[in-house]
């Protein structure tokens, strides 16, 4: 009997999340995948179960290197304006410096799965919900602070940044221009007074 061939999970992980974020959920099929991995359909199944069960692991290898990843390890005696505006900045370079401007993995999926599929919509849903509470949490905190009143407009004001986050991840599709998705998101920012200069 010979012996398997050795097969880096990590790489295939990381390699079928680029394919993912480049062309879509879609666009990769078993066959598409399995092909590019080099390994045969039942090697695939036997490796990741499914190709949905692949997806949710590109998309935690996704979220663990997302530039918003530091929203979610904010400590409580930080400057939450602070944080935001430096993540907000980091997401602006981030996407401006792909060459093949592919936006938000997360969010290209959002508008091809949410509504459509069954086992994925909800997870995405999920991630986008879950990021909107974060937002929110931390604006609480920054009114625990003393950095930002409260209005009555917290929930209203970490809509806006969700809603902010998803635009330039869309933007940057076509705004190749730092300067320019940044101009975009500090203007949102010091209209909703949550800019730290």
């Amino acid at each position: 009997m010979g012996r398997p061939a050795k097969f880096d999970r990590q790489a295939a992980v990381e390699l079928v999340m680029n394919e993912i974020w480049r062309g879509g959920f879609e666009a990769c099929s078993v066959k598409a995948i399995s092909e590019k991995l080099g390994i045969t359909r039942s090697s695939f199944y036997n490796a990741f179960g499914s190709r949905e069960a692949l997806f949710l692991e590109t998309l935690e290898l996704y979220f663990a290197q997302s530039p918003d990843k530091a929203l979610a390890m904010v400590d409580d005696n930080a400057s939450i304006l602070k944080v935001l505006t430096q993540v907000f900045k980091e997401v602006c370079r981030a996407r401006a410096s792909d060459p093949e401007a592919r936006g938000c993995m997360a969010v290209n999926c959002v508008a091809e799965l949410v509504g459509t599929d069954e086992t994925l919509g909800p997870v995405l849903e999920k991630a986008i919900l879950g990021s909107l509470d974060r937002l929110q949490r931390l604006l609480g905190q920054a009114v625990v602070n003393g950095e930002i009143e409260d209005k009555g407009d917290i929930r209203e004001k970490a809509l806006a940044l969700q809603n902010l986050l998803i635009g330039l991840n869309v933007m940057a599709k076509v705004v190749r221009s730092e300067d320019d998705l940044w101009a975009a998101a500090m203007q949102t920012l010091k209209g909703l007074g949550l800019y730290h200069s």
